[in-house]
This record gives C-alpha cells, structure tokens and sequence, in this order.
C-alpha cells in the first residue's frame, strides 16, 4: 500500500538569499572586463598579423627557392621543346646545340628536385605546391624516355610535343599556386599578372614550337595549325585583358619598349600573315613564306620577354616581403599603443574606482559618525527639552551625483526623524507638564490629608488605640505622596526642597526611613559628624525611601533591613542590604541597567511594578550619584549609593551650625542624644499589639505651621525640615486624670522629643524576650507576606527572562 499524500498545495521551498556583491568587487570586475577582453582582441589581431605576415615571410622564401627553378626548367624545356620539334620537322639542327640544351635541361630539373626534396632545410612549399613539384617530378622521370622516341623518330611529334606541354603546364600550375595562396588580398591581386605573363609566354613558345614544327615545307596539319591559332589568341587575349592593365609603371614602359621593337612587329606581322595567308591543303595547311623570319624575330624578343616576366615575379616577391615588414610593424605598434591604452585605462579605472570608493567611504563615515554620534546626541537633547543647532545635522546640498544624492537623502532621513522625536519630545514635555499638573493637584490634596490628619492626633492623643489608626493613616498618606512625589520626578519635574540649613546624616536616615510603611524592620548605623547640603534634602531622603522601601518589601517580614553609611574617598557611601531571595547576576544587569537608563513611558507602562527603580535613577542622575545593585553576603540584594564630596558640608562649617536650641521649661526634657543605631523597641505593657512603639518616624512631615494650599504638586519640604522625623516629635499628652482637671492640653512638638510618654525616661535594659509571643494567626499573616513578596520577585525575574 503507497503512503497517502499530504493534502493541500505543496510548500514552497525556502528562497534563497541572493548572496550581495560588493560594490568595491563590481567595480573591479566593470572595469577588468572590458580590459580583459581589449586585450584579448589585441591579443587576436596581433596573433592574426603576425601570422599572415608569417605565411608571407614563407611565401616569400618558397617563391625565391622553388619560384626560381620553375621558372628556369620552364625556359629550358621551352628551348629543348622547340629544338626537339625543328629536328623532328627536318630542320637543320646541331648536334652540339641538341646536347647543349638538354644539358641545361638537366641541371635546372635537378635543382628543382634538389628544393622539391627539402635538402636546403629551408621552409617547406605548402601542401598544395608541394603537390604541384612531386607531379613535375613524375613527369621527369619520363624525360628520357621521350628524348629517345624523338631521336628515333619513334611515334609522332605532336605526343613528344605534348609531353613537353603538360610538363611545362604543371610548372605553370605549380608556380601559380605558389603565388595565389598568399595571405594578403592585394598580394593575391597583384600576383594575378605575373602568372598571366608566365601563361602568355608559353603560348609565344607554342607558337614557336608549333612552327618550328612545320619544318622547312611549312607545312601543319589540321591539329597543329588549330594549336597554333589557339596559341596566337589566347596570348593575345592575355596580354590585352590580364597583364598590361595591372602593369606598374616601370613594368608598363618595359612593355612598351618590347612592343615598340622590330622584333615584336615582325611577330605580329608573321602572326597575321599566318592568319590571313594559309592556305589548306589535302594532308594539312600551308603557311606563308613570311614565317622564314619567325626564328630570328624570336630569339630577339624573347630575352626580353623573359626579362619582363623576372621582374614581375620578383616586384611581387618584394611586395609580399615589404608587406611582411608593414604587417610586423603594425603588430608592434597594436601591442605597444594597446598596451599603452590598456595602462591608461587601468590607470583610470584605479582612480576613479579609488575615487568612488573614498566619497561611499567618506559618506559611510558621516553616516554613522551621525547615527551614532549627532543623532543620539540631539535625540538626547530634544528629550531634556533643550534646543538643537540646525548646524550639527546634515543638510541637503542638491548634489548632481549619485554619491551626493545618497548623502542628500540619508540628509532627509535624518530631518525627518529629528522631527518626529522633536514632536516626541514635544508630547512627552507636554505629558510631563501634565502629569505635573496632576500631580501637584493631588499632592495638594495629601497635604490637606497630613494637616487633617495632624489635627486629629492633636485632638485625639490622649486615646492610643486612636492615635495609632491616625498614625497608621499618616504613614499611608506620606507613602501616597511619595508616589505622588515619583510621578512627578518621572514626568520630568524636581522635588522642590526648601531646606536652609544642612542636615545631619543620622537625621537623614531617619527621615528617609520614616516614609517606609514598614520603618521598624529599618536599623540604621549613620556618622553624626557628616551632614548633607540643604538643597539635596529631599531628593536623597527620596531616593533612600524608595531603596528602603523595596528591601522591606522583599525581604522576610522578621528580617532586619541595615542602612549604612561611611564618608569615602570622593565622597559618601551609604549601604542598604536586606536578606531577601537571591537575584542572578542577569538580573542584577538588567535592574542595574535600569537605574541608569531613562526609559519612555512605554518601557514604564510595561514596568509599572518596578517604578521605583527608574525614580532612583532618575534621582542618581539628578544628583551626580551611582547606585549600584548587587548580592550581599547574607544571600540578599545590597544596594550601594555613593554620592559626591560636592553634596556634602565641608568639614569647617560643621562648626558654624547653630546649635538646636534647649527644650523649654514646661516641656518634656530630651531623654539625650539619638544613637546612630535606632533599635527596634520591645513591647510595651498595656499597649495593643498594632499601636507603633515609635511614633516618631510614622508622623513624617507633618507642619508645625500648615500654610494655604499653594499650587505645588507635593508638600513643601520646610514642613520637613522643621518638622522631620529627627526634629519633631511631641509629647503625648497625659493620661485623664493626670491634670488639674478639666480637660488636658493639646500636646506640643518640641524637637529631638518625639518618643512616647513611656519611653521618655531612662531606658531600662531589655528582659529577656523569652518565647515568641505572636499568635499562630500572627505568625500566618507574617509568612503570608513573606511569600507574597516571594512570588513577585519570582514574577519579576520571569518578565526579565526573554
């Protein structure tokens, strides 16, 4: 059974990436092709000329090795021919004269066999000329045997004759292919009439032959009397139509001058008496008498004739050698002006190619310089809501070329982005103005809730269940206008600090840890010699609040949350360790990373729960100052703040503080100075388990003198100062019956007296705590909001993890 198909249209397989070229390597390659193939073509043609102008060089040689001896064996068969022919006819021929050209007949045809077997060692005939010789030599071989049958007059004349003929017409041939391969077109033209010069003069030899033959009875038969008048036209016919109209002047007057003889007239004279004065007989054709003047008429033109067709034979062999040298020359000025074209080509491409690539190099710079440099910087800028320089961007120049309208279009990029984070920038200010707004409404707001609820300790003292609620709700109104506070410092505002005077940094850690809800976990351990500027108060205080917050926040409900601080080498460090969960080391990154990090408001919808973090940062940059997170060595989180030496009173002022003034006499003595270390007090008998041993630190920033509501987003910091968790602190009033009857006075703030009534005298030591008190109910809720603040740290580090 064939498995099933798989129902739908097939997937498409994956595209493949087209891999990109380089610009650098399509440039070299547009400019090496065409350079590649120029010197190709050079290459071609030179090799194409040097070629041609080889087979002329060899055309050359063969025509002065083999051209020679073809010509001279012809003349010399030409004479033995017609001498051969006179002795058959019955002339009166000697012996010695017979001998004589036969003699030379055989010296020209072994020089030509001597070329035809390549013992020179020279350059070989071509293939088709080399066929030509070996056919020549065949026929010499039968030389003797022909010379025999005339001397024995064995046979007829006209077969002897015509062995002569078709020798010298294979010499001919031979000759003519020699020359009508040649490499050149003009060669080959010009080389036509010295091949017709050859073919004219062995017709006048026919001619001759053909009435040397008649012998002294001038008589031919039919046979040769048409041979003869074939002969005598076809030569004429050549003369006129293929050799005099290419002749070369110096050729032309040597025709001329042969023409212009008394030898060529009798020629023409005997020619056209044979012509028009034969006469036909039974046994052939009878020629004129005037044919007696024909021998020596003959032997006067025909040196010439020969000498007009040598110097035809060798014009053209200089030419083809002349053009042999033109065509080596040209090869050397093709390579030498290609090779230099081909050097100035590079030359330009290199440059240009350089040029191209230092502009695309120089944009590239620019570019990024402005990406990661200008535009950052402006972004920057624009977000602090100060002004940008229209100078530090790139503008647009209406450059012609591609590079500049590269530059020009990265230039309206850039534009258009700087104004949309412009218009970012103008939104945010214009939320953060907002946000201001609201928050400075509802900070307003707190502050009539903390004057209420001041009014009502004032009136309600005397019941402490009471006072504890109202405490319990002082408490939740500062931490409500400390977020307040957070939000104002989030949309771009400061907290206004009215402080004149400094403050000492054991009252700063108090202060900072009575905004914490959870402030009685808090043990601090402060130098009381360090004091901090006024006008950074509040934003420290603040800034602590928040740390301390989230380490009471996550941390075990039981468990000590240790503040320190120590004067460093460039400054003040201040130490907040907790023992809660343990945190990884990408975590501690990522929050680190938080704290120095300006997020936009769509990063702090995203993180609302961890708002506290970006406030820190936003306060550490404010005041110069590096807070960093990390693991302590109890197994919790430890957060470090340094902050600079600038924020700190010099060691000389300290001494021209103005001392704190004495409690008055009607007022509850100061039980004496603070310790830096607040230990968390015990129980107090009769008191209920949820009423604040420690008043103090609850009752944060509650004004001695509550001015009108002004339209500032959160409370004024003088209410602070005046009255801070380290400097106000009034005595409770006393129990009923404790007065002169009637009702008793409201209780006044008196500073550094801001402990109960209980714990106003002299401490007594501390009985031993014994078993745990709390009830199962108790210890439940503690655990309940351990766990609790387990499970959110958890979920924290699972939106952390990507």
């Amino acid at each position: 059974m064939s498995p099933m198909e798989p129902e739908g249209p097939p997937s498409r397989p994956p595209l493949r990436r087209r891999r990109t070229v380089r610009l650098r390597t399509m440039l070299i390659c547009l400019a090496v092709v065409p350079t590649v193939a120029m010197a190709a073509q050079v290459t071609v043609t030179a090799q194409r000329l040097l070629t041609q102008s080889e087979h002329l060089r060899t055309d050359v040689e063969a025509g002065e090795r083999i051209g020679v001896p073809l010509v001279g064996l012809m003349t010399r068969l030409q004479a033995e021919r017609a001498t051969t022919a006179a002795r058959w006819a019955g002339t009166s021929v000697p012996e010695d004269d017979l001998r004589e050209k036969r003699a030379a007949t055989d010296r020209a045809a072994a020089a030509l066999r001597q070329v035809a077997g390549g013992g020179s060692g020279g350059a070989q005939p071509s293939g088709q000329t080399d066929g030509r010789l070996d056919g020549v030599s065949v026929r010499l071989e039968q030389l003797t045997a022909f010379r025999k049958r005339a001397d024995a007059h064995n046979g007829s004349a006209d077969q002897v004759v015509d062995y002569y003929t078709g020798l010298i017409d294979d010499i001919i041939r031979a000759y003519q292919y020699e020359f009508s391969h040649a490499a050149d077109a003009d060669l080959a033209q010009e080389s036509r009439p010295a091949v017709a010069l050859f073919s004219a003069a062995e017709m006048v030899a026919r001619e001759d032959t053909l009435l040397a033959l008649a012998g002294p009875s001038k008589e031919l038969a039919s046979t040769g009397f048409s041979g003869l008048l074939d002969a005598l036209g076809t030569h004429r016919y050549l003369y006129d139509t293929w050799i005099v109209p290419y002749l070369s002047p110096t050729e032309q007057a040597s025709y001329d001058k042969l023409t212009a003889s008394d030898a060529w007239h009798t020629k023409i004279r005997i020619e056209n008496a044979v012509v028009s004065n034969h006469q036909d007989t039974a046994s052939g054709v009878k020629l004129p008498a005037d044919v007696a003047g024909w021998r020596a008429a003959h032997d006067a033109f025909a040196p010439q004739l020969a000498a007009l067709n040598a110097d035809r034979s060798r014009s053209v062999l200089a030419h083809a050698d002349a053009k042999a040298s033109e065509l080596e020359t040209e090869v050397y000025w093709l390579v030498g002006g290609s090779g230099g074209a081909l050097l100035l080509v590079i030359a330009v491409v290199v440059l240009t190619t350089r040029s191209v690539l230092h502009r695309l190099s120089r944009l590239h710079t620019r570019t990024v310089a402005i990406a990661e440099e200008t535009l950052p910087r402006v972004v920057d800028r624009l977000q602090r809501g100060q002004t940008v320089d229209a100078e530090a961007l790139p503008t647009v120049r209406g450059h012609e070329d591609e590079v500049g309208r590269i530059s020009d279009a990265f230039a309206r990029v850039v534009a258009v982005s700087v104004d949309g984070h412009r218009q970012l920038a103008a939104e945010r200010h214009g939320f953060g103005l907002f946000a201001s707004g609201i928050a400075s409404r509802t900070g307003n707001l707190v502050s009539r809730q903390l004057s209420l609820t001041e009014e009502l300790q004032d009136a309600f003292g005397h019941d402490e269940a009471l006072l504890a609620q109202l405490m319990r709700s002082d408490q939740l109104t500062v931490g409500m206008r400390r977020q307040i506070e957070n939000l104002l410092i989030l949309a771009g505002g400061e907290i206004p600090d009215p402080h004149t005077e400094p403050m000492r940094l054991a009252d700063l850690l108090r202060e900072a840890a009575a905004e914490v809800e959870d402030f009685r976990r808090i043990e601090r351990h402060a130098l009381d010699e360090a004091s901090v500027q006024p006008h950074v108060i509040s934003q420290i205080s603040h800034l602590l609040a928040e740390l301390l917050d989230n380490a009471t926040r996550f941390s075990p409900p039981r468990s000590k949350v240790v503040v320190r601080a120590e004067l460093a080498a460039d400054g003040l460090s201040i130490e907040i360790e907790d023992r809660g969960p343990r945190v990884a080391a990408a975590g501690y990154e990522e929050m680190n990373r938080r704290l120095h990090t300006a997020p936009p408001y769509s990063v702090l919808a995203e993180n609302a729960h961890r708002l506290g973090l970006f406030v820190v940062g936003h306060l550490a940059d404010q005041l110069q100052a590096r807070v960093t997170l990390r693991r302590s060595v109890y197994g919790g989180t430890a957060a470090v703040v340094n902050l600079p030496g600038e924020l700190l009173v010099p060691a000389e002022r300290e001494g021209e503080r103005l001392p704190v003034p004495a409690a008055e006499p009607d007022r509850v003595p100061e039980p004496g100075p603070a310790p830096d270390r607040d230990p968390e007090p015990g129980p107090t008998p009769g008191r209920d388990p949820e009423t604040p041993a420690v008043l103090a630190p609850v009752r944060a920033r509650a004004l001695d003198v509550r001015p009108a509501v002004a339209p500032e987003p959160v409370r004024s910091k003088a209410g602070r100062a005046q009255t801070g968790r380290a400097q106000t602190g009034r005595a409770l009033p006393a129990r009923a019956g404790d007065g002169e009857g009637g009702r008793p006075p409201l209780p006044e703030r008196v500073p550094q007296t801001h402990l109960t009534r209980q714990l106003r005298g002299p401490r007594a030591p501390e009985p031993d705590a014994g078993p745990d008190a709390a009830t199962p109910e108790e210890e439940a809720d503690a655990w309940a909001d351990y766990e609790e603040g387990t499970q959110k740290v958890e979920a924290e580090l699972r939106q952390d993890q990507p």
